[in-house]
Parts: C-alpha cells; sequence; structure tokens
C-alpha cells in the first residue's frame, strides 16, 4: 500500500503546509510535498493494472477522448506552476505548454475540482490538477482551449462572485483534521527531525529548543517555538 502511505503523507504534509508561517518552513514543506507527488507518480506508474474493458457510455462532465481512455496507466508529470485570473462569471487557469494536440487532452470537471491531463506532448505526459476548489464550479458549461504556446482552461463559476483564491484552504484558527488512528504529533516531529538534520546550526538550536520545550509542556504545538 505505498500509493495510499504516501497520498496520506501528502495530505498531512499540505495541512503543515497551511498552517506554517515561517517561509523556510514553508518552502521545506513545499518541496518534501512535490518529491512525494513525484514519488506517488512513479509508484502508481509501476503497478501497471489491467486496463478495465471499454464502456460506451458517454461521461457527461468529463471531456475524455477515446484516444486516451487508458489514461489511467501512464506516467504524467505535474504541472504545479501556472497563472490564472478571473471575472465575475469565469476562472481562467494558464498552463505555459507548448505542443499541445487538442484531441489528446482529457479534461475532468466536477463540481469541486478540475483535473487536465495532456498527453504525448514531445513524448512527455503532463497533468494539472486542482483537487479541492476554493468555491464550486458548473462541470457542463467548464471548457478548455489549446493556443499554440499554452492551455487555457475556463471554469464557470457556480455562483457570481470574486475568488479569494483558486485552491480551497482550511480555516487556519482550526485544528487540522487529522486520522483519529494516527498519532498528530508524529508527522510534524518527522519533518522537525529532518528539518535538524538538513538544517545549519541556527535552526539545529532553534529545533532542539523546540523539542524541549514540547516535551516539557511549555509548548503545546511544536512548531510554535519555530515562529
Amino acid at each position: 500500500m505505498i500509493c495510499d502511505d504516501l497520498a496520506l503523507d501528502i495530505e498531512e504534509l499540505k495541512q503543515l503546509q497551511s498552517i506554517a508561517k515561517r517561509p523556510r518552513v514553508v518552502s521545506l514543506i513545499s518541496s518534501e510535498i512535490l518529491n512525494l507527488e513525484k514519488q506517488l507518480s512513479n509508484a502508481a506508474s509501476r503497478k501497471m493494472p489491467t486496463p478495465a474493458p471499454a464502456v460506451d457510455t458517454p461521461a457527461p462532465i468529463s471531456s475524455a477522448p477515446k484516444a486516451v481512455s487508458s489514461s489511467s496507466l501512464l506516467s504524467y508529470v505535474p504541472l504545479s506552476s501556472f497563472s490564472w485570473d478571473q471575472d465575475n462569471d469565469q476562472v481562467k487557469i494558464y498552463i505555459p505548454l507548448e505542443g499541445v494536440d487538442r484531441e489528446k487532452v482529457e479534461a475532468d470537471f466536477k463540481p469541486m475540482s478540475v483535473d487536465i491531463k495532456l498527453h504525448d506532448v514531445q513524448g512527455k505526459n503532463y497533468r494539472c490538477a486542482v483537487p479541492k476548489l476554493c468555491k464550486e464550479i458548473a462541470p457542463e458549461k467548464c471548457k478548455f482551449i489549446v493556443k499554440p504556446k499554452r492551455v487555457v482552461v475556463v471554469l464557470a463559476k457556480a455562483a457570481k462572485g470574486n475568488w479569494l483564491d483558486l485552491h480551497f484552504k482550511e480555516d487556519k484558527l482550526k485544528p487540522p483534521s487529522l486520522d483519529k488512528e494516527r498519532d498528530p504529533m508524529a508527522g510534524i516531529m518527522d519533518l522537525m527531525k529532518n528539518m535538524y538534520e538538513d538544517g545549519d546550526e541556527d535552526m539545529k538550536r532553534t529545533i532542539a529548543k523546540a523539542w524541549s520545550d514540547a516535551r516539557s509542556g511549555k509548548a503545546a504545538d511544536p512548531l510554535q517555538s519555530y515562529r
């Protein structure tokens, strides 16, 4: 269950990212998330499950062409660098990528997520996904436009208004919801251990103090002393 473990680690690191304040901590967590996402993608590509038989029933909110119906067997390069803007009715995501064939693009629009797969682009497959949007969209009104140097994804807002962000973010004032069967401090302590091993002398002294305070009960949150 390597994929399941990696997915849980990524989810927990994203929760930590949402509460982290110091730029260095945010950068370290972001770097680790990207590393785990690559491991998850590689692990998924090694599974090579038997493809399911083709079904002729059309998917109402997916524009996936038949030529790429076996995309679940492919390995993808995640596209995390893109820009976006909005008006009162729509959100537009700009994916900078040349050589995209419109017939080899798979777009999956759901009320709270979007997943764009770009196949056979200069010998590679790319994926741009927002697993949880800031607000709800109308999937049947969404579309994508392929241009010479970029792909534009047009998301139709379910309700008119301004979005503060593209990605959904938990309320930082609320404690992150963690799996009850897992130690909520385990992931944080592992992250601090890695930061300690890779950090300079100042960081090591700071983290050591945070550990000491947490164990003595002076700080309920081991990241509190680091902030």
